[in-house]
């Protein structure tokens, strides 16, 4: 039987508050999802300021760079330069801003976050995740 890494309660904290510090940082107001290598949401944040629906996109940018295993920057990517079929794949919020938390080469869960451009989506997304070493 193969076993695997998974996020802890400690870990999902982690990536929550280090996400957190770095929007904070630069007076950004987003919202912080996490989720576990299935898609389905741990934890999330809503920083004050944060629109309402930035909790919705972030959710779901966790989920798909847990099911697709990659940053969600790559669907973004596929769809605008020209593979628009994409569009109709099952997922929501196929844009930049979800991040895959990789631990001994495996997906154990994601980082979504929404409120800001795409670039500092990546930014504050890749500051959670580089928490955990």
């Amino acid at each position: 039987m193969k076993t695997k890494p998974m996020l802890t309660l400690d870990d999902v904290n982690a990536l929550l508050d280090a996400g957190q510090k770095e929007a904070e940082a630069n007076g950004w107001a987003v919202t912080i999802a996490v989720a576990d290598d299935g898609g389905h949401l741990l934890g999330l944040r809503r920083l004050d300021g944060a629109p309402p629906f930035s909790a919705n996109v972030a959710t779901e940018k966790a989920r798909n760079a847990a099911i697709g295993r990659k940053e969600t920057q790559v669907f973004e990517d596929m769809i605008n330069n020209g593979r628009t079929a994409f569009v109709t794949a099952p997922m929501q919020a196929l844009l930049a801003g979800g991040v895959p938390v990789i631990v001994e080469g495996q997906v154990t869960g994601s980082v979504g976050i929404s409120g800001v451009t795409p670039p500092q989506d990546v930014q504050v997304a890749k500051a959670a995740v580089a928490a955990l070493g």
